[in-house]
Formats: structure tokens, C-alpha cells, sequence
């Protein structure tokens, strides 16, 4: 197929154009390559509807693939065929469209959380009370930039998150001695880079260009490093990224095992855990949003199904008799 090469590029090139994630592109990308592939390597140009529908079909019923992911190679095909190959799409509206279905989340109790927390160390530990204590969600809390930390005000800075709307989340008061502990051995990691001739992060879009000193000043370090350099073969340039997200999900797998509370407790539940337990302290809603970062409050409703008052937040009669 000589035009694959190329017609990837050109999806990849508009991908990037629209300053999406690098995670969607490589998604994006990937399902792309499937539906080629799928289809004999047959170039999308010459494909329609019906075969986007085979191939969405074939997903659901051979792979047995979850709503979500049959709705993300969807959205995939649709940035395909309208970004990169300018196709008005008159057949959209044929289009096969799994219902995803509406699930309550996993919430945890204090009492939980406690317990949770209670069974983790180090870093992890003070990632995951920052997951908590302000809602983060995991890359969220990686991602934090020494800059991004204001101890004076009790706030966390969160840039470019997903739905790329920053906001200002809590900084739990009870973190901030850890933190500071934390940034101390940050910070003489980052001199032990420099002296070695490294301390470069990565900078955001073409910011190394405007500050060039910028990838090597404090406050553009990562507040969790990770332990080891990364290497560019090709190159040799040598940099520290953040810590990976799995070193926190294994730890938080872990935590939830050893706290035997029978239910599976992921990073994203110490997120849900928050928003629910501002709710049940008569937090108004609207606030919590914000510190969600939600950009719908329906969004942010679907945690008032989960307060420990029941269903919907009613009171059963019987408590009262």
C-alpha cells in the first residue's frame, strides 16, 4: 500500500495542527491503521459508509470491544474523513452508534480512604493525596510543574488538562508539609542533573523556543520526577520525564489489596471518592464542578447517585421508625 505511509502522516500532521493529546493521536493513528488493514488495505478514500459499518460491527461482535471503544474508533474514522481527506460524510448518519451505557462510579469511604492511604509509602503515597485531597485525575497530578504548586494560598494550578479548561484545585492543607519535604529532594536531584550537564524537561507546544533557559529553571521541573533519565537513542539527548503513570496504578492496586475492603479502588476512584464526600459535607455542586473541572454540571450530578444517603440521596422511612 504506497498511500498508507502517507495518508497517516497527513492524519497524524492534523492531529497535531489541533493541538489534540499525543495520546488521541497515537489512538486516532492506530484505529486508522485497523480499518485500512480490516478492509484488504483498500485506501479510505474508496470506502464509504459501509465500510466504516462493517468495520464497527465487526468490532462489537468479533472483539467483543466495550461501547466506549467501539465510540472512540468511530470518532477516529470521522477525524479521518473530515480533517484529512475532506470528505463531507453524507453517510454519517447511517452510522452504527453504540449506546454507552451511564455507570455509577466506584466510590470509597473516609474510612476507606483512610485505610487506603494508610498502606502506601513514598512518593506514591503523596501523589495519591493530592489525587484525593483535590481531585486530580492521575496525569493530572504527574504533571504538576513546580510552578503549578502555590503553598501560600493552598492552591493547585491544573494546565491543559482534559477538555484543555485549566483550573484551580484545593491543595490539602495536610499535604503540604510531605510536599515540601518531597520538593526539597526534588530540587537536589535537579542540581545533581545540572551538574552532570542535563536538568532539561520537556517545555509545552514551542515555549523552549520563546525561553530557551526555560526546560533547565526550577520552576519549570516536574514536582514528581522520574527516577531515571530518559535516553533519545537516535539523538542522545538525555532528559527526565514525570513519573509513569503505571507506577501509581500498581500501588494504588496494591493499597486496595492489602486494605481488603472488597471493592477495586483505581486512581481515578480517589477522584470520584472526592467530589462525593465534598457533596455529602453540603458542598454546593456548582463548586464542585469547578474543582472538577467539569464543563457540564450534568456531568458532575452523577456523583450525587452515590452519597451515603442512599439512593438519590433520599433517607429511607424505615431509619425513622
Amino acid at each position: 500500500m504506497t498511500e498508507g505511509p502517507k495518508l497517516l502522516d497527513r492524519m497524524r500532521a492534523a492531529v497535531r495542527a489541533r493541538h489534540y493529546s499525543r495520546r488521541t493521536e497515537e489512538s486516532y493513528v492506530g484505529w486508522a491503521k485497523r480499518f485500512i488493514l480490516f478492509h484488504g488495505k483498500k485506501h479510505p478514500s474508496s470506502m464509504g459508509g459501509d465500510e466504516v459499518n462493517a468495520f464497527l460491527t465487526s468490532l462489537a461482535v468479533d472483539g467483543n470491544v466495550a461501547a466506549a471503544t467501539q465510540g472512540q474508533a468511530l470518532s477516529a474514522l470521522l477525524f479521518l474523513y473530515r480533517h484529512v481527506l475532506n470528505d463531507p460524510l453524507p453517510w454519517i448518519d447511517n452510522i452504527v452508534r453504540a449506546q454507552r451505557p451511564q455507570r455509577v462510579p466506584v466510590v470509597l469511604t473516609p474510612e476507606e480512604v483512610r485505610a487506603l492511604l494508610d498502606q502506601m509509602t513514598g512518593v506514591a503515597k503523596l501523589v495519591a493525596l493530592l489525587l484525593y485531597g483535590g481531585g486530580l485525575r492521575l496525569l493530572e497530578g504527574l504533571r504538576l510543574r513546580i510552578k503549578d504548586v502555590n503553598f501560600a494560598r493552598g492552591e493547585l494550578f491544573i494546565r491543559d488538562p482534559k477538555g484543555r479548561r485549566d483550573r484551580i484545585t484545593i491543595l490539602p492543607q495536610s499535604a503540604i508539609a510531605p510536599l515540601k519535604d518531597h520538593l526539597e529532594y526534588v530540587a537536589s536531584v535537579h542540581a545533581d542533573d545540572l551538574a552532570a550537564g542535563f536538568g532539561s524537561v520537556a517545555m509545552p507546544t514551542a515555549l523552549a523556543r520563546k525561553f530557551p533557559n526555560g526546560p533547565k529553571e526550577w520552576l519549570w521541573q516536574w514536582v514528581f520526577p522520574a527516577t531515571s533519565r530518559w535516553r533519545h537513542a537516535p539523538s542522545g539527548f538525555e532528559r527526565r520525564h514525570h513519573l509513569h503513570e503505571s507506577v501509581l496504578q500498581k500501588a494504588v492496586h496494591a493499597a486496595a489489596k492489602s486494605a481488603a475492603f472488597g471493592k477495586r479502588a483505581t486512581c481515578h476512584t480517589l477522584r470520584h471518592s472526592f467530589a462525593t464526600h465534598l457533596l455529602e459535607r453540603g458542598q454546593d455542586i456548582r463548586t464542585v464542578q469547578e474543582l472538577l473541572g467539569h464543563r457540564d454540571v450534568k456531568t458532575t450530578m452523577i456523583y450525587t447517585h452515590v452519597l451515603r444517603l442512599g439512593a438519590k440521596g433520599v433517607r429511607s422511612p424505615l431509619d425513622a421508625i
